[in-house]
């Protein structure tokens, strides 16, 4: 049985472990889009951050229409297969837009922080903030979740029928 404790524990292990989510737009004349990007998770509400260039097809498409949808997932196994209780994955609907210049501050460090653990790593490839604010051609963006969705794995074991459970955001981490 999948209760509201559990689910939380599964979706605070994707955001934990999940190096990507992907992210999905439409263009202003329907065309679909899908980019892998890195993320910074921050709770309360529940957004995502993630970095791109102003010129790339996703960035324009949010220019166009703020409404995303998105994955998250990890794989178990390797080499020799999949280990099953390993696999999740969750979903998710939302807006997103360029983080206000004003509120650059608020998500940069939590970014570069979740981006490059590594203090050496950030340094070499964080970019000032200079770089992310009109003219230059980076921001970062803001996701806003609206819902949240993990694998139902209650009955995936006796029917293999993909199923989807929606998670009330109240009940995601915190933190």
């Amino acid at each position: 049985m999948l209760d509201d404790a559990s689910l939380a524990e599964r979706t605070g292990r994707l955001l934990r472990e999940a190096r990507y989510l992907n992210l999905a737009t439409v263009s202003p004349t329907g065309r679909p889009w899908v980019a892998t990007l890195e993320y910074a998770w921050f709770a309360g509400p529940p957004r995502f951050v993630f970095g791109s260039a102003t010129g790339s097809r996703h960035s324009r498409d949010l220019a166009a229409s703020p409404q995303v949808s998105g994955s998250l997932f990890l794989a178990g196994g390797g080499a020799t297969g999949v280990a099953f209780a390993a696999v999740d994955g969750a979903q998710f609907t939302g807006r997103c837009a360029e983080v206000p210049a004003v509120d650059l501050d608020r998500y940069y460090s939590g970014f570069y922080e979740a981006v490059f653990p590594d203090e050496r790593q950030r340094e070499q490839w964080m970019l000032p903030r200079s770089s992310l604010r009109a003219p230059a051609g980076h921001r970062l963006y803001l996701i806003e979740v609206e819902r949240w969705w993990l694998i139902d794995t209650r009955t995936w074991e006796r029917d293999r029928i993909d199923r989807r459970i929606e998670v009330p955001l109240a009940e995601l981490p915190s933190s």
